[in-house]
């Protein structure tokens, strides 16, 4: 019993939107980047074409800044299937302690803020000084 796979058929416009999406670009960025002759709905309805033809996906590659490749490869099953399978499970074993604390960090920028006030604040007294010892001399 021989069976034939058929290649699985790769969705161009979904992984332009998969790819604009990890870019945290929006439709209308897109088409702003893509040239005048494009819109917002143009771009959705780009993301909805299984096929798109290759002077499309080189002016949207470009754009992106992504491969042609990559838009006309990229399988999110196949993918996923590396992730799972190349995980290194020792990861999770690591002791990984990240010693950060948000409240620490804030008192930390209050700190820094205090210091570069007080030195604009000695800066302005200098300029005050400065100026009244101008005055005092042209009187």
């Amino acid at each position: 019993m021989t069976t034939t796979e058929q290649p699985k058929k790769i969705h161009h416009g979904r992984n332009i939107k998969r790819f604009r999406e990890m870019l945290g670009l929006k439709q209308e960025a897109l088409a702003i980047e893509l040239g005048d002759d494009w819109s917002q709905k143009k771009v959705s309805r780009l993301e909805e074409n299984e096929q798109i033809p290759d002077d499309i996906l080189e002016q949207v590659s470009k754009a992106l800044r992504v491969p042609v490749e990559a838009i006309k490869q990229f399988d999110p099953e196949t993918a996923i299937n590396n992730i799972q399978n190349n995980y290194d499970s020792s990861v999770i074993n690591s002791q990984i302690n990240y010693q950060f604390s948000p409240i620490d960090k804030l008192l930390e920028v209050m700190e820094e803020n205090k210091k570069l006030y007080e030195r604009l604040l000695a800066a302005e007294k200098e300029k005050v000084a400065l100026l009244e010892k101008i005055l005092n001399e042209k009187k």
